[in-house]
């Protein structure tokens, strides 16, 4: 059981992106519908249970963990899960915690969340203007998130701000937006809208906002370099003339599924192994089953020998084919 995880494809899985919450203090209009249906306490992972789900990755060869929700920091006692994942840090089996969150609560944990080893977070955020970033939000405070993110740098963790690209809602803020994180000496990544979630509310088609399109406006203002670096995950960089370094994101425009080495938990326990594709297998099952892990590692490889080539997002037919049906806070962002 100390074999590294290897899907079928010979990639090895070393990512794991844990949701411990479903609930958020946000509706983002590409993330949620306005009146969103919750899971019942009772299904979701207990933080013991969250806990043990991620140690058994750890000795599995998982080196890098992103606590994802819905907005994780809104899930109660969060803080000792966090404290708990340190001790990995501590002993080197876990190269790095992290976290995605709309921001809304660093003002409260950042210092905290430092303190247990977390050392670089993403924050969304689509815009910089109070009126539209309530309306994508649907119930977010801008200055409430832009304290946080002056928590956590104040805390001294690095921040790198992601921007969900929209066509006709942020496209006249790409400059404001890039200009502002290289004020604060922030990164920044773009991106693209993917088709999830109930399409009935939301026009994904209409939202897409092409990174390739993006780029090509970002280079009119000075060359753009292409960088090798890669973070662990699909974003690719360049860099501005000024040093500046810039992520993209490209699910519609660029597959980067040859390189995937990530899976995702979601907060009721089932392992999906590919973000665009509906396939999971449960985990929740076998590690309640027994004190013992043996049967949840039995599974979790299990669940790695059925990981796809890739996912099927596709807008390119001006069908948004490759839907999938749950919302991006089920899974995990």
């Amino acid at each position: 059981m100390t074999a590294p995880l290897i899907d079928p494809f010979a990639r090895t899985i070393d990512y794991l992106r844990v949701s411990v919450t479903d609930r958020c203090d946000f509706r983002c209009v590409y993330c949620m519908s306005e009146n969103m249906t919750f899971l019942p306490k009772k299904e979701l992972l207990t933080l013991e249970e969250l806990d043990r789900m991620c140690s058994a990755f750890v000795r599995m060869g998982v080196k890098k963990l992103r606590i994802t929700g819905g907005e994780p920091l809104v899930r109660r006692g969060i803080m000792t899960f966090f404290e708990t994942m340190a001790r990995h840090l501590e002993t080197g089996a876990l190269r790095e915690l992290t976290l995605t969150t709309n921001g809304s609560q660093l003002e409260k944990y950042a210092a905290d969340l430092a303190a247990c080893g977390v050392k670089r977070i993403n924050v969304s955020l689509d815009t910089l203007d109070e009126e539209k970033f309530a309306r994508v939000t649907r119930w977010g405070r801008l200055p409430q998130v832009l304290r946080g993110i002056d928590a956590a740098q104040a805390a001294g963790m690095r921040v790198k701000i992601n921007t969900v690209a929209l066509k006709g809602f942020n496209e006249d803020e790409l400059f404001p937006l890039v200009d502002w994180c290289a004020a604060r000496g922030v990164d920044i990544t773009f991106i693209e809208v993917m088709p999830m979630g109930d399409l009935g509310n939301e026009d994904r088609i209409g939202q897409y906002w092409s990174l390739k399109e993006l780029r090509a406006t970002l280079a009119e203002a000075g060359p753009l370099t292409d960088l090798p670096e890669r973070t662990g995950g699909p974003a690719r960089y360049v860099q501005r003339e000024n040093g500046q370094k810039i992520g993209f994101i490209t699910p519609l425009s660029h597959n980067f599924c040859e390189s995937c080495n990530r899976v995702r938990i979601t907060c009721t326990g089932e392992i999906y192994t590919c973000l665009g594709q509906e396939g999971h297998s449960d985990l929740r099952g076998p590690l309640r089953a027994s004190e013992s892990d043996a049967d949840l590692e039995v599974a979790i490889r299990a669940a790695i020998g059925l990981k796809p080539k890739g996912h099927d997002f596709d807008y390119s037919r001006q069908e948004v084919d490759g839907q999938v049906s749950r919302h991006m806070s089920h899974t995990g962002g």
